[in-house]
């Protein structure tokens, strides 16, 4: 077990070349849900733009559109009205975000086992993971080891009733092993388990981060990294770091929305030329 402080994973960020272009900088999707739960993926492509994707489009249902169009710029939209659909939209994807506001539905489940099948590696938060309780199996089989499963507590009961018992850090690698995907186990030291047995745990937890909305935030932060062919784990773990490092720097009367704002101070101090 390591803790997942910035000296593990610094030397893999993703910073772009002099020749560098918006698509090779990682293309990064991120469903929404209806058009009354639209701010989560809001949230989760902001924060997944300003970690440095190059491209980054939410996917959302067609009564979606209308209200997400006048609140977003640099993000692209497409909506889609079916699994298949949606499939079709991500192709060419890098990562995909799905789960944050997505709806506790058939619908859900539908569109995780649908994006699966597009070779994008996933993030599956929220939602994505509620709608599989009773079924957990079900989601496991569609999951491959580069894809990232994001519960706090909460969720990770309703896919791994028997673990928590074990400890937050038994529990984490177990439960990896069993869905083979990395875990992303949320908390004050939040634990970050990857199937091939990897293990860390984040030391620079704060309480600022108990508000709503900051989840959908590290969704987008670690496909964000990911989206740029950073390793999953590291990804993982590199986000849950910048996420409360930027969250330290707010301080109290932190909301979500200002967390992907402050991203570009925290990359800052990381990159290479500013050590």
């Amino acid at each position: 077990m390591t803790q997942a402080s910035e000296t593990d994973w610094r030397a893999s960020l993703p910073w772009p070349g002099a020749d560098a272009h918006k698509h090779a900088r990682g293309r990064l999707g991120v469903v929404s849900g209806k058009a009354t739960q639209t701010g989560a993926a809001r949230l989760a492509a902001r924060a997944g733009l300003r970690i440095g994707a190059g491209v980054v489009r939410i996917l959302c249902p067609p009564d979606a559109a209308a209200v997400i169009a006048p609140a977003i710029e640099a993000i692209m939209l497409t909506p889609f009205g079916s699994a298949e659909a949606l499939a079709e939209a991500a192709e060419g994807m890098d990562t995909v975000v799905i789960g944050p506001a997505a709806g506790v539905n058939d619908a859900t489940q539908a569109n995780v086992r649908a994006l699966a099948g597009t070779g994008a590696a996933l993030v599956v938060d929220a939602d994505g993971l509620t709608v599989f309780e009773g079924w957990p199996a079900d989601l496991f089989a569609v999951l491959d080891r580069d894809d990232v499963l994001t519960p706090h507590e909460g969720e990770f009961k309703r896919l791994f009733p028997d673990l928590l018992a074990k400890g937050r850090e038994a529990a984490a690698r177990e439960a990896s092993r069993r869905a083979g995907a990395v875990i992303v186990l949320k908390g004050p030291a939040t634990v970050i388990a990857g199937p091939d047995g990897r293990l860390a745990v984040n030391g620079n937890g704060v309480p600022w981060l108990a508000t709503a909305g900051t989840g959908d935030v590290l969704a987008g932060m670690i496909g964000g990294l990911m989206a740029q062919r950073m390793d999953s784990f590291d990804a993982a773990r590199a986000a849950v770091w910048m996420h409360a490092e930027a969250a330290r720097s707010l301080g109290p009367g932190l909301i979500s929305e200002d967390l992907p704002e402050r991203l570009p101070l925290v990359l800052a101090a990381l990159y290479p030329q500013a050590g």
